[in-house]
């Protein structure tokens, strides 16, 4: 994805005994889709080792349209993409050509450097489309972001789910609720969908050191304080923290441990070097990147808008 803004706070409400901010996301349309950006924010720029959350969508697309995320290149990040409705063909400078779909769980680690693009497909043009999801990206220890790229697919059916009276939710990374997710990450996270009914309750354990709720659609109460959807609440460290739904909703629970210091960012880069992200930049603009051997033909040439320290 291309450089957006980053997220405003609400620095008006008074958040609740658990939650230590709220971050509003900034939408921005790219191409008529619409894409709201929670992180990173400028006075929270990770949860755990969550540096970058993209909504994408609901949009809708007429017969013949859909995204053209060109080939770009990422360094030291492992994205995280995950969809609730519609599809996206993958394609990276490792061969991978696949076709990502709701439920499943797709890892693309960059480490030293990887290009990949997103589309879609030209089957699914045929005919009106929808995508909506989310994609995240999780920095690497600083003992792996120069390491070999890689790509990691975990089916809808291979993680585990959960189910108490009222809600309904399926375990991405980490471990909650006493299920384990099966997909192995680089530093510890958490990641979890949950869908809840009407006056429904989610405990949160303190267990896990940084955690973030992202509501997608429906209203939650969290110590009496109600908060409507595609916000992201910063949770505060420590507290055990219990989340109510008022009408029928879907969040997103995301965290893990604290990162191993600071991150860089620059456009598609993270790292925890500024001098390396200024080798990525060079590298990208000299195509000294590897090449994508099924979408080899377009190149998204280097942004003008400054790098955003970590």
């Amino acid at each position: 994805m291309s450089w957006l803004p980053t997220a405003d706070a609400d620095n008006d409400l008074k958040c609740p005994d658990g939650v230590e901010m709220v971050i509003l996301p900034r939408a921005s349309d790219i191409g008529g889709f619409e894409v709201r950006r929670a992180l990173p924010f400028r006075s929270k720029r990770m949860v755990g080792p969550f540096i970058f959350w993209d909504q994408m969508g609901p949009g809708e697309f007429l017969s013949g349209q859909g995204i053209d995320v060109r080939p770009h290149p990422h360094i030291g990040l492992t994205t995280v993409t995950y969809l609730l409705n519609g599809s996206v063909d993958h394609r990276d400078s490792l061969g991978n050509d696949l076709r990502i779909q709701p439920g499943d769980v797709n890892l693309m680690t960059a480490g030293a450097g990887i290009v990949h693009s997103e589309r879609t497909g030209q089957d699914v043009r045929r005919r009106p489309s929808g995508l909506f999801g989310v994609q995240s990206w999780l920095a690497q220890p600083r003992s792996q972001e120069d390491g070999d790229p890689e790509f990691t697919r975990a089916p809808r059916q291979d993680l585990p789910t959960f189910e108490e009276p009222g809600l309904s939710g399926r375990l991405i990374l980490g471990e909650f609720l006493g299920v384990r997710s099966p997909v192995a990450t680089q530093w510890p996270a958490l990641y979890v969908d949950a869908c809840m009914k009407p006056g429904a309750k989610l405990s949160i354990p303190a267990t896990t050191e940084e955690r973030a709720i992202y509501t997608l659609n429906g209203q939650i109460e969290v110590g009496g304080v109600r908060f409507p959807p595609q916000q992201m609440l910063i949770l505060r460290p420590g507290d055990d923290v219990t989340v109510m739904a008022h009408d029928d909703a879907r969040l997103m629970l995301l965290g893990g441990a604290v990162m191993d210091g600071p991150r860089y960012i620059y456009w598609n880069f993270v790292s925890s070097s500024k001098e390396r992200l200024a080798q990525a930049k060079e590298d990208w603009s000299n195509r000294r990147f590897p090449i994508i051997p099924s979408d080899a033909n377009e190149f998204i040439p280097l942004p003008d808008e400054p790098a955003a320290s970590g």
